[in-house]
């Protein structure tokens, strides 16, 4: 049987277990580790953030604490079992909003937004696809604003820890694995986005990506 090229798209089951999954990756550390990157998106009260593959909500519903009353969070998911457990997991933030959209179709945002984040879901799509996701991204943020990709760094899988290996080959799809060696900058350069920031954990398996939208688009 050929190798499933992707996993993006999650069941019941998945999204069940996909917190758990997160924080086996991340040696039970998640919560910590999701308010770390979110401390370092430089969040201010007022923004306004949209969240591509919201997924469960655990990332929307920290950030929403950060915007505050006056910010808000629009999540985007095509998955019905990930959108009802964000909606139980953020029921107390009236400032967050949950949509089915898939996110690699065109989307009708226009530089709404200060921020547009997506959190282990880019690597999941094909490279077209992935194009496309990264193009609603620098549509939807307004110019100066940040396009934030939290994801699997550049690394060779076959010098992992082996718990860590184990874990990403069992849960893992075929693109997540090639995503280990694409280069996304060029990617984000391709559609305009400049000026890159990038933090790694994990020992090097993840990073945070920042990409900025220019204030004057270049020809």
């Amino acid at each position: 049987m050929p190798p499933v090229r992707s996993k993006v798209e999650i069941g019941s089951w998945g999204a069940h277990y996909y917190d758990l999954f997160l924080n086996v990756l991340s040696l039970g550390r998640y919560s910590h580790f999701i308010r770390h990157v979110i401390e370092k998106m430089d969040i201010k009260p007022g923004q306004s953030i949209l969240d591509l593959g919201s997924g469960t909500g655990r990332n929307d519903c920290f950030m929403a604490e950060k915007v505050g009353s006056r910010g808000r969070i629009v999540g985007l998911d095509i998955s019905d079992e990930m959108l009802g457990r964000a909606l139980k997991h953020c029921c107390k933030y009236t400032n967050i909003s949950f949509k089915k959209q898939r996110i690699e179709l065109p989307l009708t945002y226009k530089e709404e937004f200060d921020k547009v984040f997506i959190s282990f879901t880019l690597h999941g799509f094909e490279d077209d696809r992935k194009l496309g996701i990264i193009h609603n991204a620098h549509q939807a943020v307004k110019p100066g604003g940040a396009f934030y990709i939290l994801d699997y760094s550049e690394f060779d899988l076959g010098r992992m820890w082996f718990p860590l290996r184990w874990a990403f080959t069992r849960w893992e799809c075929q693109l997540a694995v090639e995503f280990l060696k694409l280069d996304i900058k060029e990617m984000l350069r391709s559609q305009g986005f400049t000026n890159f920031e990038e933090e790694f954990s994990l020992k090097g398996h993840l990073r945070l990506l920042k990409a900025v939208k220019p204030l004057v688009s270049t020809p």
